[in-house]
């Protein structure tokens, strides 16, 4: 093992960090690292149970004193996303993190870190291996394909812990006490097309492009006013039908469910006459949108292209047309309720993250979230009432538990005041609007009283991911200083 990181502090933590950097585990392909930690914790003398999911329990009785403690869960996940930068020589079935220091912050030579989440698995490592740390009696669990679908969570078997506080080390902002998250579902909307050909004599087609639009995570960002590409096309399209009489021929617009599109394209077929007609109403339009959304999106492009007309061009019946359009600027969409506990906290949300023309029939993909359930399944609800008005069918799929919080949560007030103590200031609280694995956990353990947090991390997810050194040591002191609290 290379000793690249032997200089920085906490040192158990970086040596630790460096030494699952060696081992690759892209989600789906854990066992390496998952076999790596059973054989950790039996050198050490130490209970273990690795599952057919290839999670792992670690066992750990509390230091002097503390034998009779709540018993604390410890809790992080093994797998990471695998994303390079064009032109990288790396593969991630083999090779290990090229592991780069740039002055205040660690990174990867271009690949992704890994600190998501592998930084948790080093905090629970240095842990497990100290002598010195004063600890009420720990179960370390370490879960596999959270970034897939919390899957590993989801399925493990519950009733091998006993704990009763759960402290999750997967967050990214430091000074910050996670004590909530969204659960959701995936819903796909399926709208029958009912299509027809030559419905003009002389006609154009024309091809409309929205691109350049930030998009994001339809959890996390869907409160920063980000524009989605689908509702804008829309929005077109529902202004271009005032004086103008075209079909949709196409439509394609975003990438993923949980994603705000960036994106979309459609492409109409209108009647001659109408062209006058069409141009004003486009560029009506399209002053309106870029006017509106030049703060929030200054780099939005919408242009337009012709394609030659071909009279056995096959484009949606009437009905069809208008089903899509009403569909695209009516439908729920976006935040739909805000907490009443946490400021500032969405709670509910709907995301439009697909909607594309796939053979006879227009798909949508929306994400559903809710840090409520009985919200998620009334937002369900609505776009199974809404899909019903146009003769479209729904399907939940995906379905994944929130964490709910609690106001009168022990583990938080011991952490708040432990902070404060040794910063002098006080941790912001908070819930995210995404999914986090103590939901998976709390689904089937409601008394668990259960916090996250972690170090400052930036870009996660993306080659330019990179971890804070001196945050790393600072969250590693409250870490302790909080388990040390928990008698």
């Amino acid at each position: 093992m290379t000793n690249k990181l032997e200089g920085l502090e906490p040192k158990k933590v970086f040596h630790y960090f460096e030494a699952i950097s060696q081992i690759p585990r892209r989600s789906g392909h854990e066992k390496q690292l998952s076999d790596y930690m059973v054989g950790f914790a039996k050198e050490r003398g130490l209970e273990v149970h690795q599952d057919e999911y290839l999670n792992v329990i670690i066992k750990k009785p509390g230091t002097a004193g503390y034998e009779d403690a709540p018993i604390t869960i410890i809790q992080g996940h093994l797998d990471m996303v695998c994303e390079q930068n064009e032109g990288t020589d790396h593969d991630f079935e083999k090779d290990p993190i090229d592991l780069v220091i740039e002055g205040a912050w660690l990174t990867a030579n271009g690949t992704t870190l890994g600190a998501d989440n592998g930084i948790a698995i080093a905090y629970a490592m240095a842990l497990l291996d100290a002598e010195d740390i004063p600890h009420p009696p720990l179960e370390v669990v370490m879960t596999t394909d959270e970034e897939v679908g919390l899957t590993g969570a989801l399925k493990m078997d519950k009733s091998l812990l006993k704990g009763s506080y759960f402290i999750n080390l997967d967050s990214e902002e430091e000074g910050e006490l996670t004590v909530g998250c969204a659960g959701g579902l995936k819903a796909t909307l399926r709208l029958p097309i009912s299509h027809t050909v030559k419905v003009f004599d002389e006609a154009k087609v024309q091809v409309i492009e929205i691109k350049n639009l930030k998009g994001g995570h339809s959890g996390v960002d869907i409160d920063k006013n980000r524009a989605n590409a689908d509702h804008l096309m829309g929005r077109i399209l529902s202004h271009l039908r005032k004086g103008c009489s075209f079909r949709i021929v196409d439509f394609v617009g975003g990438s993923k469910d949980n994603v705000i599109p960036r994106e979309a394209k459609a492409i109409i077929v209108y009647e001659s006459v109408d062209h006058s007609s069409f141009e004003n109403l486009y560029e009506e339009v399209k002053a309106q949108i870029k006017k509106e959304n030049r703060t929030v999106e200054p780099a939005l492009t919408i242009d337009i292209k012709s394609m030659e007309y071909n009279k056995s061009l096959k484009v949606f019946s009437r009905k069809t047309t208008d089903q899509l359009i009403y569909t695209l600027i009516n439908i729920p969409k976006g935040i739909q309720t805000m907490s009443a506990d946490l400021e500032g906290m969405v709670e509910s949300s709907l995301n439009l993250g697909k909607c594309a023309v796939e053979g006879d029939t227009v798909v949508m993909l929306f994400a559903i979230r809710s840090n409520i359930r009985s919200l998620k399944y009334h937002m369900t609800t609505q776009l199974e009432w809404f899909a019903k008005q146009i003769g479209a069918t729904l399907t939940p799929t995906a379905d994944y538990p929130e964490w709910e919080f609690k106001p009168d949560s022990r583990l938080l007030d011991k952490a708040a005041l432990v902070y404060e103590d040794m910063f002098n200031k006080k941790p912001l609280v908070k819930a995210i609007h995404a999914g986090l694995e103590p939901g998976a956990f709390l689904e089937k353990l409601p008394h668990l009283d259960a916090i996250s947090f972690g170090p400052d991390m930036e870009e996660v997810h993306s080659p330019n991911e990179r971890l804070h050194i001196e945050s790393t040591m600072r969250t590693w002191e409250f870490l302790k200083a909080l388990l040390k609290a928990l008698k």
